[in-house]
């Protein structure tokens, strides 16, 4: 293991369990190695299904709302 892999890896110890789960999902995707659907609970999927209905419908944030959002937070 490099240096780099292992000081990420212990960075990542210190996490809690279900972000930690997330990190090695991505590293084993980016790894080329298949990972099970990840299974949305019950209001994700009513959210999920929410944003497709809107962008089916073309219902879309306007220039002037993402704007103001960015100014937020510049």
């Amino acid at each position: 293991m490099t240096r780099l892999l292992d000081q990420a890896v212990e960075t990542v110890r210190a996490l809690p369990d279900p972000l930690q789960d997330e990190l090695a999902d991505v590293l084993l995707r980016l790894a080329g190695v298949d990972q099970p659907p990840v299974a949305l609970s019950p209001e994700e999927a009513a959210d999920l299904a929410e944003a497709l209905a809107e962008a089916e419908r073309r219902d879309f944030a306007s220039e002037d709302a993402i704007r103001a959002l960015w100014a937020k937070h510049a």
